[in-house]
């Protein structure tokens, strides 16, 4: 169930820092201010014009289209399964949750049922790439106001995520793991990706995130720096369409993983009745930068409850869904010891002969760490999409940053632009 988030109080806040933007006068002397887009703020190719009276912004335009890479236009010259080395790309902050939400949308246009044990490594993986994000935003964040320390105590549990992401797939910033119907490959070591993993969440993590906590959530110079900057009301988020933490931060109760359940957020995911994981989902009212970080760290916690109930349970059996579609690789002891698999396999690589595509479209979308991630998908029958369309949470919630920043002051830009977690590839795709 949500439950709301409210900022802690351990200080006698002065008011000024929430309340300066009532009774500013414009004095009509501006000037124009390029802020990025190499900017090491920006923390990306990103480029704010700022009209600027005196320190203060009276108008932000932000450009895109530094980072253009027709990753959409791609998706018509590869097939189902050689795209997901695009769509880790989009957001290389957590590439592993673009994998899983590509195959999850194609396997709906598929009618393609994954295993109870794919959903359960998925689902882990998921939230794995959940953390990897928000770790990368609150570090980022608190390094841009001048927390150095902070940035180091949340970047640091990210190697251990690598380090999971190159068991399963053997390789650490881009996994490219999932296939329609399953996987690359089973896991290696099931035993060492069980022990990674807990040690991880029970021990690395915990630490990481009372010492980040203890710098930066309740310093004076943080809470100032962010509180009551770059507010976006409920209203208005709805308005905009944002998801994820940033609509959550302002009231807007809704997660894809409650309000249309797929892997093990669903009930009955292993066939057997198994009810769904069980978690919260933070809400925040203030719809500030500092509310932005609190549900962002409360969500890891929340991750953390997720892979704790599935990750001494990860259901036997294979890994991939052997349909009669034949979009799936059959296993290697398959492959070498029977003509049906090495045909399969052979037409699948070599010939793409094995794609039985239907001719139709449809729609998938995961909540990933920064919101609604989705794929619209037109089939043709072919082993290629006939279209692909990405739903970006990046570049939904970036129109609102004109509308957040005027009216603050310019160091108030780093903050806001932090708290939104821009990926530049989900701009220019």
């Amino acid at each position: 169930m949500p439950y709301t988030l409210t900022p802690p109080d351990p200080f006698d806040i002065d008011a000024e820092s929430t309340e300066y933007l009532e009774g500013r006068v414009d004095t009509g002397d501006r000037w124009v201010l390029n802020f990025g887009p190499q900017h090491p703020a920006t923390h990306t190719t990103l480029r704010l014009v700022l009209e600027l009276d005196g320190e203060r912004v009276a108008r932000c335009t932000p450009h895109i289209g530094y980072l253009h890479s027709g990753f959409e236009k791609l998706g018509e010259h590869l097939d189902y399964n050689q795209y997901v080395t695009i769509v880790s790309r989009m957001n290389y902050l957590s590439p592993i949750a673009n994998d899983i939400c590509w195959h999850h949308a194609v396997e709906t246009v598929f009618d393609v049922e994954i295993t109870p044990r794919c959903k359960a490594v998925r689902t882990i993986m998921a939230e794995l790439a959940r953390i990897q994000d928000h770790l990368l935003c609150v570090g980022a964040a608190a390094l841009d106001l001048g927390a150095i320390t902070g940035f180091l105590y949340a970047f640091n549990p990210r190697e251990k995520i690598y380090d999971i992401c190159d068991l399963i797939s053997g390789q650490r910033f881009h996994p490219d793991w999932t296939r329609v119907g399953g996987a690359m490959m089973d896991l290696p070591d099931e035993d060492l990706f069980t022990r990674m993993v807990t040690d991880f969440i029970r021990e690395d993590l915990p630490r990481a995130l009372k010492d980040l906590e203890s710098l930066v959530l309740r310093n004076k110079i943080f809470y100032d720096r962010t509180v009551g900057v770059g507010a976006i009301s409920r209203e208005d988020a709805v308005a905009w369409s944002l998801s994820g933490p940033v609509a959550r931060a302002s009231g807007v109760r809704r997660d894809l993983r409650k309000d249309e359940p797929y892997l093990c957020y669903a009930d009955n995911w292993d066939g057997q009745g198994a009810e769904a994981v069980s978690f919260k989902v933070p809400i925040a009212e203030a719809g500030d930068v500092y509310a932005r970080f609190q549900v962002r760290l409360e969500e890891i916690r929340q991750s953390v409850s997720i892979i704790e109930q599935l990750i001494d349970r990860i259901p036997s059996g294979p890994m991939n869904a052997f349909t009669d579609s034949k979009v799936t690789r059959p296993p290697k002891s398959e492959v070498y010891s029977s003509i049906e698999g090495l045909i399969q396999h052979f037409e699948l690589i070599m010939t793409n002969r094995g794609w039985e595509a239907p001719v139709a479209e449809g729609y998938g979308a995961n909540e990933t760490a920064n919101g609604e991630l989705g794929y619209y998908v037109v089939a043709d029958g072919s082993p290629r999409a006939w279209r692909v369309k990405t739903r970006p949470p990046s570049f939904i919630n970036y129109q609102t940053i004109s509308t957040m920043l005027e009216g603050h002051m310019l160091p108030d830009v780093v903050a806001v632009l932090g708290s939104l977690n821009i990926v530049a590839a989900e701009l220019d795709r």
